[in-house]
């Protein structure tokens, strides 16, 4: 058994701990199947938007900037649950995804559609597409 403190991971308070750079990860998958939809970032402002609206709001590192997914597309991350793990560092959201039911930038419905293939030499690539609904 482990000397460490379980007090904090027990506990009904919620302290989310941000990275340096000020940011939690945040994984989106779908309600009712489980599939993975994203991996995103938030900063304080997207989890207080996520958490006031409903609807997933990101922090983009690439545009440092604010994001509301969907908000363009029309393809809107409603919340359903969202859950922080055990030492709070990161969260995960069930989602229902409006409009055309795309999570991707490129279309798909998850940004998970190609799977890591090893050669007989080890050399990493990956598969085509899985599937277009992917």
């Amino acid at each position: 058994m482990s000397n460490h403190d379980h007090a904090g991971e027990e506990s009904t308070d919620f302290r989310p701990k941000f990275s340096t750079d000020g940011l939690l990860t945040a994984v989106v998958s779908e309600t009712g199947t489980g599939l993975p939809l994203m991996v995103a970032h938030m900063n304080a402002d997207a989890l207080e938007m996520t958490l006031k609206t409903g609807q997933a709001h990101f922090w983009s590192r690439s545009r440092q900037e604010l994001w509301h997914k969907g908000a363009t597309s029309g393809n809107v991350l409603v919340i359903d649950t969202i859950r922080t793990d055990c030492d709070q560092d990161a969260v995960w959201m069930t989602v229902t995804v409006q409009g055309d039911g795309t999570a991707c930038h490129t279309g798909r419905k998850s940004c998970f559609y190609r799977d890591m293939l090893r050669d007989e030499t080890g050399t990493i690539s990956l598969s085509p597409p899985i599937d277009s609904q992917l």
